[in-house]
């Protein structure tokens, strides 16, 4: 199938940067908030940055929630990058009243440690449950970092004084709290490799 990717606008994201990365590797593909476009693309990119309860009140206000729930449902290859990984899950401790999406049971926590937010290259490690990605160098901007209940969804590590997940695979699921759009040569590999499922 020729991509026909959407980057879904819900007001928090970092969508200038992904759609240079796509627009440099010739990849097909568009902007919206189009209920329509999404369930129409070959592929959905749910980016993210900004705060958890922000992001999950936009993303209601556009009446996308069930939209996004079933493209995932329905086996669409789904990339959720950065916040847009962190409001796959229930819960996070920026926002504790707000409910996530769900999709993945677990929570998100904020670094207990170190210099916050983590911003700047980290290296991940790989678990056995991933397609995509290598053992490099990534670029980060985070505070907080996701913790699911079923770890075998883990597809890498990463430290900064603690270890945490840095990326989840699961069916057509897959989302990472680095930006591989900001990451060079890196995250131009990660962007073919799943370019091209």
């Amino acid at each position: 199938m020729k991509n026909n990717v959407v980057i879904i606008d819900y007001n928090s994201g970092n969508i200038k940067s992904l759609s240079n990365m796509l627009s440099y590797l010739n990849c097909n593909h568009s902007i919206s908030d189009k209920k329509e476009d999404i369930i129409n693309a070959s592929k959905i990119i749910f980016p993210g940055q900004g705060h958890f309860k922000q992001a999950v009140d936009n993303l209601c206000k556009k009446e996308l929630v069930d939209t996004v729930l079933n493209v995932i449902k329905d086996g669409k290859p789904f990339l959720g990058i950065c916040l847009g990984l962190q409001i796959l899950f229930e819960k996070s401790e920026e926002a504790p009243n707000t409910e996530g999406l769900g999709i993945l049971k677990g929570e998100v926590k904020k670094f207990p440690k170190g210099k916050i937010p983590q911003i700047g290259w980290n290296k991940i490690k790989t678990t056995d449950n991933n397609n995509y990605l290598n053992d490099e160098y990534f670029y980060f901007v985070n505070s907080y970092y996701v913790e699911p209940i079923d770890k075998k969804v883990v597809s890498s590590y990463c430290n900064y004084e603690i270890e945490f997940c840095s990326s989840i695979q699961k069916d057509n699921l897959l989302a990472v709290q680095f930006h591989p759009e900001k990451s060079a040569k890196a995250g131009i590999n990660f962007f073919k490799s799943w370019l091209e499922l």
